[in-house]
């Protein structure tokens, strides 16, 4: 019989120890009963009446439109910040330019969403804008955020990536715009979606900054779910978040599938080019 490694013992361990909560929360979902740690017997009712609820599903779509379009935007600014911080190399500011990219990763959520209530509230007293905090400014501040996330993961792809390439592509008649559009974007396409569902997750999980910047009437996903936990868990919450857990587990696998068959084609390239 085959011996396990002390490693392999701690990897199963910290398997375990991630993913036995969400496998409980998933089976407590089809709980019959109401009460969430008493068993009495299987039921999909849970599901029925998280779709009947007319609070839960529209925080459900408000923080996936947020989360879209935060993604969205956060992609175009983080990889045109990590473009700057990788190609030109020597232009002044350059060090305080990337330490304020890279301040959101460690700066607390308390300190980055008291900064932008006061910035939106300055602005609505100098200029009149906005008048209400709401979709615009959760959107605003969770772009802010997720977008040093997105610089650094598509700046560690362009550090890696063969600059020859674009070189020669340049040296073949191609504009700098057309280059990066032809060449550049396609080779760091996974970097880019992996930086996307990175930020689109973030967006949909924050708490504590959309709390700041949200108005009466814009309650996001994890602010009803925290007001609902702090009257006690039902197994309501339970089915919403083993929809949750059901979805971003297939985009993350449609996000593997792709960015593995990207590398396969280049590598398949690769190996046609050197032949």
């Amino acid at each position: 019989m085959r011996k396990l490694s002390f490693s392999s013992v701690m990897l199963w361990c910290g398997l375990v120890f991630l993913y036995l909560p969400m496998l409980i929360l998933v089976i407590y979902s089809f709980n019959e009963s109401r009460l969430v740690t008493v068993w009495a017997g299987f039921s999909t009712k849970w599901y029925g009446e998280l779709f009947e609820d007319p609070q839960l599903m529209s925080a459900v779509w408000m923080s996936l439109r947020i989360a879209f379009g935060s993604a969205c935007m956060a992609v175009i600014l983080g990889t045109i910040a990590a473009f700057v911080m990788v190609r030109f190399r020597r232009f002044p500011g350059k060090t305080a330019f990337s330490s304020m990219m890279t301040a959101p990763l460690v700066m607390p959520d308390v300190i980055t969403g008291l900064s932008l209530l006061l910035l939106f509230v300055a602005m609505a007293q100098m200029i009149g804008w906005p008048a209400d905090r709401g979709f615009l400014t959760i959107w605003i501040a969770h772009t802010t955020f997720c977008m040093a996330y997105v610089a650094v993961v598509v700046s560690s792809r362009l550090r890696e990536m063969d600059i020859s390439v674009e070189e020669a592509a340049m040296d073949l008649g191609a504009t700098p715009l057309k280059t990066f559009f032809l060449i550049t974007i396609p080779i760091i396409a996974p970097a880019l979606v992996a930086g996307w569902l990175l930020a689109f997750t973030l967006s949909l999980d924050d708490l504590v900054i959309a709390s700041f910047v949200s108005g009466p009437g814009s309650t996001t996903l994890p602010m009803v779910v925290f007001s609902s936990v702090r009257l006690g868990v039902t197994p309501k919450i339970n089915a919403l978040a083993t929809l949750i857990i059901l979805t971003v587990s297939i985009v993350a696998f449609i996000a593997w599938y792709m960015a593995h068959r990207s590398e396969k084609r280049q590598r398949t390239m690769a190996s046609n080019a050197g032949e």
